[in-house]
Order: structure tokens, then C-alpha cells, then sequence
């Protein structure tokens, strides 16, 4: 685990940071998606002391800029390495790689993967002691996967209580579900919330917010891709 570094810009600064990035991206609208949810999730939400920080694991990870530009916000590596977004040699290509950019926790790009793995963790930290949380963020169209109808069905019989999924409906989703995101975590246990995934206050309650014994989904309408 990257150790924690310090905060070296602000919110303000993120849309500065974006547009270092100029390589051939075909998912702006998907990345732009998540930019809220994760400053807020980074900047007021996550614990990231050094001994035992809360994980984050991106498994939308098609379009990362916006992950990109918050974790050099964050100082986990020189904001003028985002200058080479999508060259043959840089770090930073179209899907983040835990191997080669500090703070990313898991590879990721082939949806459906995300919210398994981040179950697992969950209860792996658990089992060593930590009161360490979990945080994975999806997007609609990704919960067409059948992987992660196992991973909610499986949360909530262990009772995963230390994960949250955040699911960034901008509706993209080709299927949907009957009533609607939320609907098909609640029918599993999960505690669930919708928020506005530009209110940055909402967002902050919603994300703060655990239920003892339940996995919980926070639900972020964003515009329409």
C-alpha cells in the first residue's frame, strides 16, 4: 500500500490538472462521471494514515482521468507527470495499473471485477483485525456483469459491513434493473442511498454513513452520459 502523502491542491485546481492530460481518450464523458464522488470520497471521507487506511478500488476503470487528476491533487506523484497521459512509455494509460501509478490499488478496465475483489479485501482486512473500510466505485452499465450479482448476494449473507460501493448512474446502462439501481442491492440487504453526484455535501453524508452488519451502496445521479 502507497504510503499516504499530503494534499497539494483543491477541487479548483482538478479541471487545471484534466486538461494536462491530451492523449487519445475515448471516455471523457466516464471519466468526468466520477470526478465529485472521488474528491470527496479522497479529500473528506477516506481514512489514509499510514497503518491502516481505507482502500479505494476503481473497477470503472475505462476513462481514469478523473482518478488520475485526484490522486495528484492528493501528492501521490508529481502533477507534471499527468503531461504524459497516453504516450508509449508513460505510467498513465487509458486504464490505471496498480504496478506503475502510486495509489492506485488494483488494475483495473475489465468491467465486472471490481466489486468482488473489493468484497474479498473487505473481508480479509476483517479478518486481521483492521477497521480499515472499503470503497469501490462502479458504473451503471458495469452492473450488467454478472460478477457482481455474486459479489452483492455474497456481501450481505457475511454481513461485509466495512464495504461501500458507489455506482455512478449517468444512465449508460444498456438493461437497468427492475426499480432501479438500489432496488437491486435492497433485495439483497444492502443499505442504499441516492445522492446527487455533484453535491459534495450529500455525497459526504452518504459516504460517511455505515450500517452495523450491512454492506452499503451509495447511488450518484450524475448528467446522462
Amino acid at each position: 500500500m502507497t504510503e499516504t502523502p499530503s494534499t497539494s491542491a483543491g477541487y479548483a485546481e482538478l479541471p487545471r490538472l484534466l486538461s494536462l492530460m491530451t492523449g487519445d481518450e475515448k471516455h471523457n464523458l466516464s471519466a468526468y462521471s466520477t470526478l465529485d464522488v472521488l474528491w470527496v470520497l479522497y479529500d473528506r471521507v477516506m481514512r489514509r494514515c499510514k497503518s491502516d487506511p481505507d482502500r479505494f478500488l476503481l473497477s470503472k476503470g475505462h476513462g481514469p482521468q478523473a482518478y488520475f487528476a485526484v490522486l495528484a491533487a492528493m501528492g501521490y506523484f508529481p502533477e507534471s507527470l499527468l503531461t504524459t497521459f497516453g504516450e508509449f512509455d508513460s505510467p498513465f494509460g487509458h486504464h490505471p495499473d496498480h504496478l506503475l501509478v502510486p495509489g492506485v490499488e488494483i488494475s483495473s478496465g475489465s468491467l465486472g471485477h471490481g466489486l468482488a475483489i473489493a468484497c474479498g479485501l473487505a473481508i480479509g482486512l476483517r479478518l486481521q483485525g483492521s477497521s480499515a473500510r472499503v470503497f469501490c466505485l462502479l458504473g451503471d452499465a458495469e452492473m450488467d456483469e454478472g460478477s457482481n450479482h455474486e459479489a452483492i448476494v455474497v456481501a450481505d449473507r457475511l454481513g461485509v459491513s466495512n464495504l461501500t460501493a458507489i455506482v455512478i448512474d449517468n444512465d449508460s446502462a444498456s438493461h437497468g434493473w427492475p426499480g432501479g439501481i438500489e432496488r437491486r442491492f435492497e433485495v439483497e440487504g444492502w443499505a442504499t442511498t441516492r445522492v446527487n453526484g455533484r453535491d459534495h455535501a450529500s455525497i459526504e453524508a452518504a459516504l460517511a454513513h455505515q450500517v452495523a452488519g450491512r454492506p452499503g451502496v451509495v447511488v450518484a445521479e450524475t448528467e446522462a452520459k
